[in-house]
């Protein structure tokens, strides 16, 4: 479609826990939107709204089933989301593009396999969590699983983590007074992190749950965030916090994270709903 010509875009609108996004069909039309675009889209007053928007593409390899790419509500591209890729299983068998119950999507991360269960829950594999700070990436001289975070002249102890996106985490003693709108924007464009971080707030409950609220880059706080809750997870074992699998309870709902250790992939299991499809004119 062409960027100057005005288009009706057929787009079905879901969420992963609240978690929520606008889903375009980039296989059997071709789509290149706009910065601007995207942004209309995203808005809740004078768009349809949403946290992100995700766009189903062909693959550009033969093992491959999709692509998967990702637009924050800002306009931005992102390397991954994990409630997405539920809604992005269940969209794509839903639109008939696929009957495969598992699939294989590449993703600007690397490649993803998301599984579309029996009771209708989709669990992800969303690959292995990396803690190199370069390839986070974060400035740091050291490896060390905590280190210190200066946010607002004071210092805060962090777990800086990829899950193909880097993520922040800290743990707080009370998830309803965590500093979210505060401190969320301030880590979120640290110069520590070059690409910016999505930053999450923890509060351990017991060794298998905990409460997550995440402030995420290019979208502000969220309802859940899938990634969020596989970094949190991955910090509170690696901090010997918590052991596997855990119940991350979010403002939108309850996602269930596994991970066995250093080299192995996180799965993430949770609901994918479709809220509504339309046709929206740009």
């Amino acid at each position: 479609m062409s960027r100057d010509a005005a288009m009706k875009l057929k787009f079905s609108k879901m969420h992963g826990l609240g978690n929520d996004f606008v889903v375009l069909d980039g296989v059997r039309q071709h789509i290149d939107l706009t910065p601007t675009q995207l942004r209309a889209l995203a808005d809740r007053h004078f768009g349809i709204g949403c946290d992100q928007i995700l766009l189903v593409e062909k693959p550009s390899q033969p093992d491959i089933d999709f692509r998967y790419r990702i637009f924050n509500a800002d306009g931005s591209e992102v390397e991954q989301c994990g409630n997405g890729a539920r809604c992005f299983v269940r969209f794509v068998h839903d639109q008939g593009l696929t009957d495969k119950a598992e699939i294989r999507v590449e993703t600007m991360s690397g490649v993803i396999g998301p599984r579309l269960e029996a009771n209708g829950l989709v669990t992800v594999d969303m690959g292995v969590p990396v803690f190199e700070p370069e390839r986070i990436p974060f400035v740091s001289p050291s490896n060390e699983i905590v280190q210190p975070l200066m946010v607002r002249d004071r210092e805060v102890m962090i777990t800086a983590v990829s899950m193909g996106n880097p993520h922040a985490v800290q743990v707080v003693p009370d998830i309803d007074l965590a500093p979210v709108a505060k401190d969320g924007p301030q880590i979120e464009s640290h110069p520590r992190f070059p690409q910016r971080v999505n930053a999450g707030f923890m509060e351990i409950i017991d060794r298998h749950s905990i409460l997550l609220r995440v402030y995420e880059r290019g979208a502000g706080e969220t309802l859940a965030c899938g990634t969020g809750a596989c970094a949190a997870v991955v910090a509170g074992i690696s901090r010997g916090l918590v052991d596997s699998p855990v119940r991350v309870e979010t403002r939108g709902g309850e996602l269930n994270i596994a991970w066995n250790g250093a080299g192995t992939p996180v799965l993430m299991t949770g609901p994918a709903v479709t809220v509504f499809s339309g046709q929206i004119e740009l």
